[in-house]
Order: C-alpha cells, then structure tokens, then sequence
C-alpha cells in the first residue's frame, strides 16, 4: 500500500517544492499538494500529482501572508473536499503549519502531522512583541506535529533547542542534488579552466534575494576589468531590490539568465562556471549564517568550487572537508586579493579536493527516497514500523 501523504506548501512556484514533491514519489508516495501561489505553478507539468491553490501571497507582504491564511483555514473544508484521505501531512514552513492542524481535524484525529522548516524567518528570532507572537504561533501549531524536518544542524543549535519552545524528533534533510537515476548525474568532469584571455567565471544560481550580495558581486566584478563575470540564474525576490533588473543591466561583466529546471539542467548551468557563490547575507548574523544552501550541494556535485564566507555553517562545512574559498570578509577588495592570486594549478587543487569527496554527500538517490517515506509511514499507527529509517535526533527547547 502506498503512503498517501498531503503536502501543504508556502510557495507554489518554489522549485525546492518541486524537489521535495519529486522525493516522496521516487520514494513510493502518493502525493497531493495544497499551497499558496506566488507565481507560476512548478508542479504544472508533473504527471500524477494534483495540486490545489489555498490562494495567493506575496513575498514582503506580511500582513497580506496573515490574511491569507486566515481566509485558507476558512475555506480549507471546501478546497481540500474531494482530496483523498491523507496517512501523513507535511506542513512546509509556518504558514502552512497554521492550517496542518485544521486539514488533520477534517480526515481523523489520528493523522500525523510534519512540520518542515528551511529556513528560520527574522519575526521567529525578534526579541520583541512580533518575535514573541510568532513563537507562540508556531508552539500552537506545533503542538500537532510529530516530527521535525529541517536542512542544517546549525538551525537545531541555535534556534529549535534554544527557542522554539518545540519538543519533537528532527529529521536533517539535507538541500542534496536530486538523482532519481543516478547513472544519468555524471558530477564533477575535471577542471574547467578559462580559454586563454577568458575570464573566471562565478555562478549566483537559486534563490537571489540578498541585496548584499548583488552590491559586492557587481562592485567586484567591476573591479576586475573583464577578468571576472558573475552569471546569475534563477528567481529573484523582486521585493528585496529596489530595481534588481536595472541593476543587473547596467553592470558590467554580469550575466542574468533567469529561471531554469531543477534538477533537469543543473549539469548545464555549473559546468558553465568555475565558481559558486555560496554566501548570503539576507538575514545576517542568522538565518544566513545557519543554513547550508541548495547551491552548495549542487556546486560540490559538479565541479563548481564554493566561495563561502568564514563563522557560518556553510564556512565550516567547507572549510572542514578543505574543498573551496573561504574568506574572512566578503568586500570586493577580499575577492580581488583571492582572484589576484588564483592560478591554474591553486584552481585544479580546489576541484580534485571536490572530486574527493564522496558522492552520497551532494546527492539524493532512490534509496533515499525510500528512506525517508519509510520514516514517514512509521508515523502512521496503522502502518507496520519499516526497516529502513533515517537517523533521526530529538529536540527539547
């Protein structure tokens, strides 16, 4: 018998939705996806999973998410009626949490809720009024849940123990690579060294949406004189830039080439650098210092050497395993120092220490996939415990 699992999603048009739906298939899930719409659906084209929209929300525009939400839950009855009656449901991020409990109620008390948390939004760590209420959401919601997925130990250690005010089993699923057929994922080919004359190139691929990070990488890029092109792929957060497009064109020796499939053409799109840019800053001192991007896990499978920024979790997880950059400060003055001084031989260094590494550290195969639906159903009580379970460690504020 199949899990039939209800996914609940804070973002239609986020690929990582698409990812995780594509998982708990490979992983012998059926899947219904219930979320909100920020933009163009990325489950359109899949075949055999049905969505339903909960409305839309707009990044930036807290009230408007509230509102929204609170309209969702009045209505959820009449969306979600013809859904077939789910073993397991997944609640990504708070939003959607608020309405778990809500959808559990309407198909049997007895229904397992999980909460998925990717990143820790800035209103869960203020220290005043708005902090203190959106912890008291989530402790409410959460009272529901059963267990806890999240991507990086770092978010454990320093807000879910501390803060959270949860006490749950965690689940660490890590932002791998996708590879439902891994003979297809050929990873890291060798180094690829600019043609003669032809400049470094640095990949800025996923989530844009940290304004920072565009300011340095088109001063550094400027500085450089042609020597350097940054590439950037992906959806912008239009609401964190005051004119990202205007931006991006009136730099020089900065490429945007928008959306792309993932993980369709991941191999495309980083071989067609030398360089990832795996620092962010949107939420500095915090979120941004605790999480361990997509991108970093994508880089490190295709050869794509990780500049990462030293006191965060992405520093340390490169730094521990000596495969990429790691600066002390990310000012173009450090990334012109850095370029200054990258040759052939210190660059073919940095990816055969990539190519090292072992493979199941960027990748998602099938087998994990299994997994982790096998740890879903054990959920369930009227599913026989599986044999084969992810590790999972238990958090206590």
């Amino acid at each position: 018998m199949s899990l039939n699992v209800l996914y609940l999603a804070h973002d239609l048009a986020d690929a990582a939705i698409r990812r995780r739906v594509l998982t708990l298939k490979a992983g012998g899930a059926d899947v219904t996806v219930a979320g909100f719409e920020r933009g163009a659906n990325v489950l359109a084209d899949e075949r055999d999973v049905a969505t339903v929209s909960l409305g839309e929300t707009a990044d930036g525009r807290f009230m408007q998410r509230i509102g929204a939400i609170v309209g969702a839950r009045m209505t959820l009855k009449n969306r979600l009626h013809w859904v077939p009656k789910p073993d397991v449901i997944i609640a990504r991020n708070l939003e959607t949490l608020a309405l778990a409990g809500a959808a559990a109620s309407m198909f049997g008390r007895d229904i397992p809720v999980v909460y998925e948390c990717l990143d820790i939004h800035r209103l869960l760590l203020d220290d005043g009024m708005k902090g203190k209420l959106m912890r008291l959401a989530q402790r409410h919601f959460g009272r529901r849940a059963s267990l806890l997925i999240t991507s990086s130990p770092a978010f454990v250690e320093n807000f879910f123990k501390p803060r959270s005010g949860l006490d749950l089993p965690v689940l660490l699923l890590e932002n791998k690579v996708l590879a439902l057929r891994p003979e297809a994922v050929s990873g890291i080919s060798g180094p690829r060294m600019p043609q003669p004359g032809k400049p470094w190139r640095i990949g800025w691929f996923g989530a844009i949406r940290c304004r920072k990070s565009l300011k340095i990488l088109i001063d550094f890029a400027a500085r450089m004189e042609g020597k350097v092109e940054i590439v950037l792929r992906g959806r912008p957060a239009y609401s964190e830039f005051d004119d990202f497009d205007a931006m991006v064109r009136a730099a020089p020796h900065v490429e945007f080439h928008g959306a792309y499939r993932n993980p369709e053409e991941l191999g495309a799109i980083y071989r067609d650098v030398q360089f990832t840019w795996a620092i962010d800053f949107f939420e500095e001192g915090q979120n941004s210092s605790w999480l361990l991007p997509n991108r970093l896990y994508e880089g490190g499978l295709y050869g794509a050497v990780p500049i990462a920024l030293a006191g965060t979790e992405t520093g340390r997880f490169v730094s521990r395993r000596g495969i990429g950059a790691t600066i002390k400060d990310a000012s173009p003055e450090t990334l012109e120092n850095l370029f200054s001084g990258m040759t052939e031989a210190r660059y073919s260094d940095l990816v055969s220490r990539l190519a090292d590494v072992e493979r199941s550290q960027w990748v998602t195969g099938p087998a994990n996939c299994r997994a982790l639906v096998s740890r879903l159903a054990a959920l369930h009580p009227d599913i026989p415990l599986p044999a084969e379970m992810p590790v999972v460690s238990t958090v206590q504020s």
